[in-house]
């Protein structure tokens, strides 16, 4: 009798015992289909819209990456085959990015031919508002309207090699020759020099010579900076690359601790 109470003791124990394993492998396969579901949504934000969370670092800080890629699109659709960068997508993502406790800092990637002045300059607004730390990189180009973009963080980068155009303000289409067309241009320039200079160490009057340089563009007014001269005409803070942004900007977050 007491063979058979001990049996049934060992094999209900037996039971228990495969029962946690059964539990314990379930709950190791939700944690595997979770992190799959996780990877599979970054990898969805960053094809989709060129971004992503940094977050392997050694301290854990969560860093956003924005990028900034091709011609600011506007309200008006670009063709199929060019590279866009949507501010209706920016938007709403830097207001949530604000508002997100996890996130520590943003880090944004430029490469920019320039676009819609009034959805480049919407774009800016909101990184220059934010209250995380945030820095810019300059990858091969920011031009035109990139250039508040470029600007518009707390602390910018520019590689060696790249490269920002200003050049006055355009417009495609029907223009009407008539002086309020220009006074309505002249506005429009004000209103991204005043940006410019109000994010930077370039004075307005230095940036509106720039504009209006005749001796460097061949069908065009305008002025092209490469690296070491868009820091030293203050519009960038410093030359470096992503190890450099990277830096400073965890330096950022370690003095705002």
């Amino acid at each position: 009798m007491n063979r058979e109470r001990q049996s049934e003791k060992a094999y209900r124990q037996t039971g228990g015992l495969n029962e946690a394993q059964a539990d314990g492998q379930e709950q190791d396969a939700d944690i595997r289909k979770t992190e799959q579901e996780i990877d599979e949504k970054k990898e969805e934000r960053l094809s989709e819209y060129g971004q992503m969370t940094l977050d392997s670092n050694r301290e854990h800080r969560r860093i956003h990456l924005l990028s900034i890629i091709g011609e600011v699109e506007g309200h008006d659709n670009l063709g199929s085959g060019s590279k866009t960068t949507k501010y209706e997508h920016l938007l709403p993502q830097l207001a949530a990015l604000e508002d997100d406790r996890k996130v520590e800092g943003l880090l944004i990637l430029l490469n920019c031919c320039g676009g819609d002045v009034d959805a480049g300059l919407a774009i800016a607004e909101m990184i220059a508002s934010m209250s995380k730390p945030t820095v810019s990189l300059v990858l091969g180009g920011s031009h035109s309207i990139g250039v508040p973009l470029a600007v518009s963080a707390d602390y910018s980068f520019i590689v060696p090699s790249g490269t920002m155009l200003v050049h006055p303000v355009r417009m495609s289409g029907m223009v009407i020759g008539a002086p309020q067309t220009y006074d309505y241009f002249r506005r429009i320039q004000d209103r991204i020099t005043g940006f410019v200079a109000s994010h930077s160490r370039a004075s307005r009057q230095r940036l509106e010579e720039m504009m209006l340089e005749t001796g460097e563009l061949t069908k065009d007014l305008g002025a092209i900076l490469t690296g070491e001269e868009a820091v030293r005409e203050g519009l960038i803070d410093q030359v470096g690359g992503i190890r450099d942004a990277l830096d400073h900007l965890y330096g950022m977050l370690d003095g705002a601790r």
